[in-house]
């Protein structure tokens, strides 16, 4: 394992169990930890030594934009390619980054959440796609 990775990684879950109404668990696999707010996926962990990863669900063009702009950062494994993406330790992977992408990725979840589910309130976002 990576040091990078384990930090990314380490990150994430530090970022995910900060907010208000997370859980997390295994529910697929035991090599990944899946981070929910109410019963919805916003985070997926590989503990996978070989592929250290997170991800996240993201606006499409935000996405692409991340795509874009970092050879680490991939569509999302697995998952609908257009709103989830993938990151990996790699320039310009920073802390900062992925601590904002697992936010974001829980706002996105939290804002589309029916009026009918417990009310968890989403952080303000007001940053910008990258360029």
């Amino acid at each position: 394992m990576s040091a990078a990775g384990d930090r990314l990684q380490d990150t994430a879950r530090r970022t995910a169990l900060a907010l208000p109404d997370v859980g997390h668990g295994y529910p697929f696999t035991p090599a990944l930890d899946v981070y929910k707010v109410a019963g919805k996926v916003f985070l997926i962990v590989t503990d996978d030594p070989d592929e250290q990863i997170i991800t996240v669900k993201c606006e499409p063009e935000r996405a692409r934009a991340h795509v874009r702009g970092h050879a680490s950062i991939t569509p999302g494994r697995y998952l609908d390619k257009r709103h989830w993406i993938s990151l990996g330790p790699g320039p310009g992977v920073t802390g900062r980054l992925v601590t904002e992408a697992v936010e974001d990725s829980y706002d996105l979840v939290v804002e589309r959440l029916p009026r009918s589910a417990p009310r968890t309130r989403a952080r303000h976002r007001t940053r910008q796609a990258p360029p």
